[in-house]
């Protein structure tokens, strides 16, 4: 005997809750049992390849300095130099290696975003949270966040980091959380909104439970899979700020070498040598499209 499930049907009287009807019909079990190993098989090296991209260019990112065969500052040939033996991606503006400046400048960058990613990520989920629990103390979270999601963020960069010309990568992290947090806490609110009125919670709620231990023990627990989009897709959105920032060279102290930077300097030469325009964008865009479909694969739970 194996088991049949038909999804999507609902009993004749239409009592919400039912949606699934099984039906015991011959055959052998271990049918159903080779069916379901196959699929999370299937499903399993789908979420390998489409996260193996965005790790292997983070591996060569993180060990880029010690695989680069050029030092990073040290020209080797002509500005635009055509690619060969000894520059496989061929030179750039100042006659330095394309490939070894991308090997050294992709670290910096990730983990900038990586780094912003999880502040962002974190300080989100707790607003999230507390906005949930606390009603009153949601809408002055709302109403705080409004006026921030309505501007753009290249603008608050300009805005921040223009008069904060010093302030590095601690300028640009204010800036994330400025613009970041206050969309990703309405997506935590929501999700909490849910977790905050089951009855547990109440019931520690009613036992005299403290805001924290009610946000940290009772409701965060209870958000990993928001928690694991969210960071996804705050990681790629950090990738796109930081790239923007040092694009238009804000902040000035950010770093004198990464992909963005690659990109800008490189621009004026995109005929004579498109590799130096082209590795570092392809780059950045193979990191933002593999983790946002990492985070689709991931996020779709063990069922499907």
């Amino acid at each position: 005997m194996k088991r049949l499930r038909i999804r999507g049907m609902l009993p004749a009287d239409g009592a919400p809750g039912v949606d699934t009807v099984a039906a015991e019909v011959d055959g052998a079990p271990g049918d159903v049992v080779d069916g379901q190993r196959r699929n999370r098989r299937r499903v399993h090296r789908l979420r390998v390849l489409t996260v193996l991209p965005a790790v292997v260019v983070t591996l060569l990112a993180v060990l880029g300095p010690a695989l680069a065969p050029h030092a990073a500052e040290t020209p080797i040939g002509i500005p635009f130099g055509d690619a060969g033996t000894d520059a496989w991606f061929g030179t750039d503006r100042l006659g330095r290696d394309v490939l070894s400046q991308l090997l050294y400048g992709g670290w910096g960058l990730l983990l900038l975003a990586a780094v912003i990613a999880l502040a962002v990520t974190a300080l989100s989920c707790v607003l999230g949270a507390v906005a949930a629990l606390r009603p009153r103390i949601g809408t002055l979270i709302e109403r705080a966040t409004d006026f921030a999601m309505l501007l753009p963020a290249v603008l608050g960069i300009l805005l921040v980091l223009t008069s904060w010309p010093d302030a590095g990568a601690y300028g640009l992290l204010v800036v994330a959380l400025l613009f970041g947090t206050p969309y990703c806490a309405r997506v935590f609110a929501a999700a909490a909104a849910g977790v905050a009125a089951s009855g547990y919670v109440e019931a520690a709620q009613a036992s005299g439970e403290t805001l924290p231990h009610l946000v940290f023990r009772e409701v965060i627990p209870n958000l990993r899979e928001v928690i694991t989009a969210q960071l996804g897709l705050r990681f790629v959105a950090a990738v796109y700020l930081v790239s923007t920032a040092s694009f238009l060279q804000l902040p000035t102290t950010l770093g004198a070498s990464n992909w963005a930077v690659m990109v800008r300097e490189n621009s004026s030469g995109m005929l004579l040598n498109p590799w130096a325009v082209l590795a570092p964008s392809l780059a950045i865009a193979v990191v933002a499209v593999s983790v946002n479909l990492a985070v689709t694969a991931f996020g779709r739970g063990e069922s499907r």
